[in-house]
């Protein structure tokens, strides 16, 4: 009898286990999420999307993409957002005459701030490092360049 009884136990206990990983397993698929879109590779160039207007105002940017039109060849739109295009113009400037010596690429970077400092240092009020850095001095200066123009 005691065998029977300990069979009768083991039985259950396999069912109730057996029930309970089918339920969890059937619940765990049912709430799992929709498997992620996986975008495609392509060969086409990555272009830069970001905006980056160092602490201006969407008014003072809208200033420097005016003289970026002026004077560097700026095409886009005086949107008040310096994005690739708007950098990709001030790196030109940069380039001709505030040793800048990265890419084009439009991508307001380290070596972009250090060129953007030098010109600050000249007439804007930059009195810190040449460091790549766009702290709060450098964000200042470039209020006042924007201003200026």
């Amino acid at each position: 009898m005691r065998s029977n009884m300990l069979t009768r136990t083991l039985v259950a206990a396999t069912t109730v286990t057996a029930l309970a990983a089918g339920g969890i397993a059937a619940a765990g698929t049912s709430f799992a999420a929709p498997a992620a879109a996986h975008p495609s590779v392509s060969g086409a160039a990555v272009t830069p999307q970001a905006v980056d207007n160092l602490g201006l105002s969407a008014a003072q940017a809208k200033k420097v993409q005016r003289w970026l039109k002026t004077y560097w060849h700026y095409t886009g739109s005086i949107d008040g957002k310096l994005g690739p295009n708007s950098w990709k113009a001030f790196q030109r400037c940069l380039k001709k005459y505030w040793h800048y010596t990265g890419p084009i690429d439009g991508v307001a970077g380290k070596g972009t701030i250090k060129a953007l400092q030098r010109l600050l240092k000249s007439g804007y009020g930059y009195r810190g490092a040449v460091d790549g850095i766009a702290g709060s001095g450098t964000k200042a200066a470039f209020k006042r360049f924007a201003d200026a123009h």
